[in-house]
């Protein structure tokens, strides 16, 4: 079974020119790794010139961030039928960013169903923003599971990938330990069951909170999950092809 990797860019890089660097060193990292299945997240701006110049099937693209209408009045924003044209086939959906800019549960729920209708594999992000001593973090990421899976149908729930990306352990000295990822995973795999039975097994979890190519090795190997969602390393060419060399020997 393979490792899922997904390179989250963010507003990086500056330039096409350097987007095409930074994906064919992506690209040849994934192609030494036939254990890893790559998932390229760049800015919206670069993804239909990358994915339409990209022929092999070691790697996928996904969208930042895309509205769950399918057209109309909506300034800035792009659906993700029109990510798809471009040549996504994942939807990144309630990014802690993007969360910490308005977006609210009830948000996730229409992106994720939405993108589930246009046979897109939404990748739900959940995090609460500080653990707290008597478990009450476990609460808030309960409602946004919760709210996220609210309208996917039992036959589609194994596409949704849920992300776990603790807000408190990114950028911080206070890192995720597997062995609390583990924790996490069982209560995501439990909650997920408790709403639609054992089909629940079949969700697939990433962590997602200051992955570096350090930590991952050990976060794959006892933090119960199926891959990485990766932020900063990712625009690190050298590091992310250390990231994912990592991974395969796990």
């Amino acid at each position: 079974m393979k490792s899922i990797v997904v390179a989250n860019w963010k507003m990086n890089p500056a330039s096409f020119k350097e987007a095409k660097k930074l994906f064919e060193a992506a690209k040849k990292a994934a192609e030494k790794s036939p254990n890893v299945s790559l998932i390229v997240a760049p800015p919206a701006i670069f993804l239909r010139e990358l994915a339409g110049g990209y022929r092999g099937k070691k790697l996928s693209f996904v969208v930042q961030n895309a509205h769950a209408e399918a057209k109309g009045a909506f300034t800035g924003e792009i659906s993700i039928a029109q990510a798809h044209d471009a040549g996504a086939s994942y939807v990144l959906v309630g990014h802690s960013e993007r969360r910490a800019a308005g977006e609210t549960n009830d948000d996730t729920r229409k992106k994720t169903s939405a993108a589930i209708s246009a046979r897109m594999t939404p990748i739900l992000c959940i995090g609460e923003e500080k653990r707290a001593a008597l478990g009450e973090h476990f609460s808030f990421v309960r409602d946004q599971l919760r709210a996220g899976f609210a309208d996917v149908p039992p036959a589609r729930v194994s596409r949704v990938i849920v992300a776990y990306e603790p807000v408190w352990a990114i950028g911080s000295e206070t890192t995720m330990k597997p062995r609390d990822m583990h924790e996490m995973a069982i209560f995501i795999r439990k909650t997920i069951i408790d709403m639609y039975g054992e089909v629940g097994h079949a969700v697939r979890i990433l962590y997602g909170a200051a992955v570096t190519d350090e930590n991952a090795p050990a976060m794959m190997r006892e933090g119960d999950v199926r891959g990485l969602l990766v932020g900063h390393v990712s625009t690190n060419a050298e590091r992310f092809a250390a990231l994912i060399n990592s991974i395969s020997k796990a």
